[in-house]
C-alpha cells in the first residue's frame, strides 16, 4: 500500500510539474518579440533595427506568430544576403538570426524602372544594394559592371572565375540594354563578346590565349579592339598610324 501511495504521489508530482512547465512554455510562446529580443550572429554589419525595418512583420509580434520562412526570404532579398536562418527560441527568449553577407568583388550599376541604381557585385554575380555593404574593405575593387540584370548572374560568375584562374585583368564589363556583352581588358582593350552566353567559357579561354601570345611581342600595345562574337574567327583591329 505504501509503495502504491509513493507511486501515486510521484505521478501526481510529475503531472503538476508537467502542467507547470507546459503553462510556462505556453506563456512564453505568446509573449511578444521586440527588437531587443533579436540575436544576430554571422555578421556585425547589420543591426536589429535593420532586420525589423526590412521585414513585413509588425514588431513587436507574438513569438508563435513569427513566420520564420517568410522572414528569411524577406531579409535575404531586402538586405542582399547570401544566407539567412531564423529560429524561434524560448530560452533565452527571442529570435536567433544567423546571416551570411555577400562579399563584393566589383562595383555595379543596374537600371530599374528607368532609374540608375549603384551597388556592388559578388563572385556569384549577385547585385548588392549600396546600403547593404560595409564600405571599409572596398578600396581594392578594380572591376566595374554596367547594365546588370538578374539573367546575367551566371555569365558574370564565369567571368570572375576566369579572372581568378587566368592572368586576365578585366576592368570593365558592360551589358547593353539588349544584352550585348563587351569587356575591357587592361592589355587587350575593348573586346566584343556579343549575345551568346553559352560561348562565354570558350571566349574567355581565347582571351587568355591571346593575352599570353601578345605578351611575347608587345603586340597588345597596337590593339584597338577585338571582336570575339564568333570566337572561331577572331577579328583584331589595330591602331593605324
Amino acid at each position: 500500500m505504501k509503495n502504491q501511495k509513493r507511486i501515486k504521489n510521484k505521478s501526481f508530482f510529475f503531472l503538476i510539474l508537467f502542467l507547470f512547465l507546459t503553462s510556462i512554455l505556453s506563456i512564453k510562446t505568446f509573449k511578444k518579440v521586440g527588437t531587443k529580443d533579436i540575436r544576430i550572429s554571422g555578421s556585425e554589419f547589420f543591426s536589429q533595427s535593420d532586420l525589423v525595418k526590412n521585414s513585413s512583420l509588425n514588431f513587436p509580434i507574438r513569438l508563435i506568430f513569427v513566420e520564420t520562412n517568410l522572414l528569411e526570404r524577406e531579409l535575404k532579398q531586402n538586405l542582399s544576403l547570401k544566407y539567412v536562418s531564423v529560429n524561434r527560441e524560448l530560452f533565452p527568449f527571442g529570435l536567433k538570426v544567423y546571416i551570411t553577407s555577400r562579399i563584393p568583388i566589383a562595383y555595379g550599376e543596374r537600371i530599374l524602372n528607368d532609374e540608375t541604381i549603384l551597388g556592388f557585385i559578388d563572385r556569384d554575380g549577385f547585385f548588392i544594394n549600396n546600403q547593404n555593404v560595409d564600405k571599409k574593405n572596398l578600396n581594392k575593387l578594380t572591376i566595374q559592371v554596367f547594365g546588370w540584370k538578374e539573367k546575367f548572374k551566371k555569365i558574370l560568375s564565369k567571368i570572375f572565375i576566369a579572372i581568378e584562374n587566368y592572368e586576365l585583368e578585366i576592368v570593365k564589363i558592360t551589358f547593353s540594354s539588349d544584352g550585348f556583352l563587351t569587356v575591357e581588358e587592361e592589355d587587350l582593350k575593348t573586346i566584343f563578346l556579343g549575345f551568346k552566353p553559352n560561348l562565354i567559357n570558350y571566349q574567355l579561354q581565347i582571351i587568355n590565349n591571346l593575352k599570353n601570345e601578345f605578351k611575347k611581342n608587345s603586340f597588345s600595345k597596337k590593339i584597338d579592339n577585338i571582336d570575339l562574337t564568333n570566337p572561331d574567327k577572331p577579328k583584331i583591329k589595330v591602331f593605324k598610324p
